[in-house]
Protein backbone atom coordinates (compact mmCIF):
# COMPACT_ATOMS: atom_id res chain seq x y z
CA UNK A 1 0.00 0.00 0.00
CA UNK A 2 3.04 2.59 0.85
CA UNK A 3 4.90 1.57 -2.39
CA UNK A 4 1.67 2.48 -4.27
CA UNK A 5 1.10 5.98 -2.33
CA UNK A 6 4.66 6.89 -3.30
CA UNK A 7 4.14 5.82 -6.92
CA UNK A 8 0.78 7.88 -7.07
CA UNK A 9 2.77 11.07 -6.35
CA UNK A 10 5.19 11.35 -8.93
CA UNK A 11 2.11 9.84 -11.60
CA UNK A 12 -0.17 12.66 -10.62
CA UNK A 13 2.49 15.18 -10.64
CA UNK A 14 3.38 13.94 -14.51
CA UNK A 15 -0.41 13.96 -15.55
CA UNK A 16 -1.06 17.30 -13.67
CA UNK A 17 1.88 18.32 -15.58
CA UNK A 18 0.06 17.32 -18.71
CA UNK A 19 -2.98 19.01 -17.90
CA UNK A 20 -0.63 22.08 -16.95
CA UNK A 21 0.82 22.20 -20.68
CA UNK A 22 -2.76 22.26 -22.08
CA UNK A 23 -3.50 24.90 -19.32
CA UNK A 24 -0.12 27.33 -20.21
CA UNK A 25 -1.31 27.29 -23.63
CA UNK A 26 -5.02 28.36 -23.06
CA UNK A 27 -3.54 30.90 -20.54
CA UNK A 28 -0.77 32.32 -22.64
CA UNK A 29 -2.85 32.07 -25.44
CA UNK A 30 -5.48 33.73 -24.39
CA UNK A 31 -3.26 36.46 -23.16
CA UNK A 32 -1.36 36.97 -25.92
CA UNK A 33 -4.70 37.61 -28.39
CA UNK A 34 -5.81 39.76 -25.90
CA UNK A 35 -2.84 41.78 -26.31
CA UNK A 36 -3.09 41.67 -30.39
CA UNK A 37 -6.46 43.10 -30.58
CA UNK A 38 -6.21 45.40 -27.57
CA UNK A 39 -2.66 46.20 -26.53
CA UNK A 40 -2.00 48.23 -23.34
CA UNK A 41 0.59 49.19 -20.90
CA UNK A 42 -2.57 50.09 -18.10
CA UNK A 43 -1.27 47.83 -15.37
CA UNK A 44 -4.97 47.38 -14.42
CA UNK A 45 -5.68 46.14 -17.82
CA UNK A 46 -3.07 43.77 -18.25
CA UNK A 47 -4.27 42.33 -14.58
CA UNK A 48 -7.70 41.93 -16.27
CA UNK A 49 -6.19 40.12 -19.43
CA UNK A 50 -4.04 37.96 -16.92
CA UNK A 51 -7.40 37.11 -14.65
CA UNK A 52 -9.02 36.28 -18.14
CA UNK A 53 -6.29 34.07 -19.34
CA UNK A 54 -6.20 32.52 -16.09
CA UNK A 55 -10.01 31.73 -15.21
CA UNK A 56 -10.01 30.01 -19.07
CA UNK A 57 -7.03 28.07 -18.02
CA UNK A 58 -8.60 27.13 -14.77
CA UNK A 59 -11.27 26.24 -16.30
CA UNK A 60 -9.64 23.71 -18.27
CA UNK A 61 -7.40 22.45 -15.35
CA UNK A 62 -10.88 21.62 -13.25
CA UNK A 63 -12.29 19.76 -15.81
CA UNK A 64 -9.17 17.45 -17.00
CA UNK A 65 -7.89 17.37 -13.39
CA UNK A 66 -11.15 15.66 -12.03
CA UNK A 67 -11.50 13.79 -15.07
CA UNK A 68 -7.94 12.06 -15.33
CA UNK A 69 -5.12 13.51 -12.57
CA UNK A 70 -7.62 12.75 -9.44
CA UNK A 71 -9.97 10.78 -11.17
CA UNK A 72 -9.53 8.25 -7.70
CA UNK A 73 -10.49 11.03 -5.34
CA UNK A 74 -12.95 13.82 -7.27
CA UNK A 75 -16.44 13.19 -6.22
CA UNK A 76 -17.28 16.17 -8.05
CA UNK A 77 -19.32 17.07 -4.87
CA UNK A 78 -19.90 20.87 -4.03
CA UNK A 79 -17.20 20.81 -0.84
CA UNK A 80 -15.04 20.09 -4.23
CA UNK A 81 -15.78 22.55 -6.45
CA UNK A 82 -15.72 25.17 -3.55
CA UNK A 83 -12.22 24.42 -2.67
CA UNK A 84 -11.38 23.94 -6.53
CA UNK A 85 -12.30 27.53 -6.50
CA UNK A 86 -10.34 28.71 -3.26
CA UNK A 87 -7.44 27.07 -4.63
CA UNK A 88 -7.87 28.87 -7.93
CA UNK A 89 -8.52 32.08 -6.69
CA UNK A 90 -5.23 31.65 -4.60
CA UNK A 91 -3.37 30.76 -7.72
CA UNK A 92 -4.90 33.48 -9.40
CA UNK A 93 -3.51 35.89 -6.85
CA UNK A 94 -0.10 34.48 -6.76
CA UNK A 95 -0.17 34.41 -11.13
CA UNK A 96 -1.14 37.90 -10.81
CA UNK A 97 1.47 39.29 -8.23
CA UNK A 98 4.29 37.63 -9.89
CA UNK A 99 2.77 38.60 -13.65
CA UNK A 100 2.91 42.13 -12.16
CA UNK A 101 5.72 41.97 -10.15
CA UNK A 102 8.31 40.47 -12.77
CA UNK A 103 6.66 42.93 -15.52
CA UNK A 104 7.85 45.33 -13.02
CA UNK A 105 11.29 44.57 -12.73
CA UNK A 106 11.92 43.47 -16.31
CA UNK A 107 10.05 47.00 -17.58
CA UNK A 108 13.33 48.85 -15.73
CA UNK A 109 15.67 47.22 -17.40
CA UNK A 110 13.69 48.37 -20.59
CA UNK A 111 13.00 45.04 -21.89
CA UNK A 112 10.65 45.33 -25.28
CA UNK A 113 7.05 44.39 -24.18
CA UNK A 114 6.29 41.52 -25.61
CA UNK A 115 9.20 39.32 -24.30
CA UNK A 116 8.52 41.41 -20.90
CA UNK A 117 5.17 40.19 -21.03
CA UNK A 118 5.77 36.60 -21.80
CA UNK A 119 8.55 35.91 -19.44
CA UNK A 120 6.32 37.02 -16.74
CA UNK A 121 3.72 35.32 -17.93
CA UNK A 122 5.70 32.09 -17.92
CA UNK A 123 7.28 33.01 -14.60
CA UNK A 124 3.31 33.33 -13.04
CA UNK A 125 2.33 29.88 -14.86
CA UNK A 126 5.26 28.23 -13.17
CA UNK A 127 4.82 29.50 -9.54
CA UNK A 128 1.17 29.33 -10.20
CA UNK A 129 1.33 26.09 -11.57
CA UNK A 130 3.25 24.97 -8.28
CA UNK A 131 0.75 26.56 -5.66
CA UNK A 132 -2.26 24.78 -7.49
CA UNK A 133 -0.60 21.48 -7.55
CA UNK A 134 -0.02 20.90 -3.81
CA UNK A 135 -3.83 22.95 -2.96
CA UNK A 136 -5.28 20.33 -4.99
CA UNK A 137 -3.46 17.63 -4.35
CA UNK A 138 -3.85 18.20 -0.98
CA UNK A 139 -7.15 19.77 -0.28
CA UNK A 140 -9.29 19.65 -3.50
CA UNK A 141 -9.29 16.26 -4.34
CA UNK A 142 -7.58 14.74 -0.89
CA UNK A 143 -8.43 10.58 -0.85
CA UNK A 144 -10.07 10.84 2.35
CA UNK A 145 -9.64 6.90 3.36
CA UNK A 146 -10.33 5.82 0.02
CA UNK A 147 -8.14 3.25 -0.75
Amino acid sequence: MAQQKQKKGPKQFLQFGTVGIANAAIDIGALNLLLILFHTDVKWLLLVYNTIAYMLAIANSYYWNARFTFKHSAEGSNRQRILFIVQGLVSLVVSNLVFLGANELLQLIDTNNWLRYNVSKGLAMFLSFLASFFMVKYFVFKDYGKH
